[in-house]
């Protein structure tokens, strides 16, 4: 399934899911002094980032290394991204990622990896690198503009709340499980198609 920009950006976004992460990203930051909460914001979506860019340089290689094909690749991201899908749909957010329970200021736990870097955006950077590497800096550009939206809702995730409410929240975080649902099963199929039709 080739995408363009806009469709990799929207994809990347439903990924990242930074409105279902709300409840996280409150309960995570409201134990940061206030002073401290923007840098903490913005260090955590650069090291998101950074994982982010560092899988999308080197995906071509390590599905070398590890001796993995594109189509395989593909449906493994389709059933991981079905996986998330589905438990935006039937669960809150806070109860996709285990948040950590220590107290004090985050790092890189839980917020950057697996919040943001998780394991579906590093399987979605990988394949949109890995299907068309000529269009790299097109992707690259699609993230960067999906982690700035996420760093945004990050700062802004207490006001966003109370403007929204809970409801509103939740039926966005439903409706993106719903969107991505239909996005996991197009990769699914585009990955047997490509079994089925080419040689290994």
């Amino acid at each position: 399934m080739d995408h363009s920009f806009i469709s990799a950006l929207v994809l990347l976004l439903l990924v990242l899911d930074p409105f279902g992460s709300l409840p996280i990203f409150i309960s995570v930051l409201r134990k940061v002094p206030a002073e401290r909460r923007t840098m903490v914001a913005v260090r955590e979506v650069l090291i998101a980032f950074g994982v982010l860019v560092a899988f999308m340089f080197g995906g071509q290689g390590f599905l070398n290394l590890m001796h993995l094909s594109e189509r395989s690749l593909e449906v493994a991201g389709g059933v991981i991204l079905l996986i998330i899908a589905m438990k935006l749909i039937f669960s809150s957010g806070s109860e996709i990622y285990a948040n950590d329970d220590r107290g004090g200021e985050p790092f890189i736990f839980p917020l950057a990896v697996p919040l943001l870097a998780g394991p579906s955006a590093m399987a979605t950077v990988l394949l949109l690198a890995s299907r068309q590497p000529e269009r790299v800096l097109d992707w690259i550009g699609a993230l960067t503009v999906a982690m700035l939206i996420s760093g945004i809702v990050l700062l802004l995730a207490d006001r966003i709340r109370r403007w929204l409410g809970s409801s509103v929240v939740a039926a966005i975080e439903k409706l993106m499980g719903l969107v991505l649902t239909a996005v996991a099963v197009e990769m699914i199929l585009a990955g047997l198609k490509r079994y089925f039709m080419a040689p290994l």
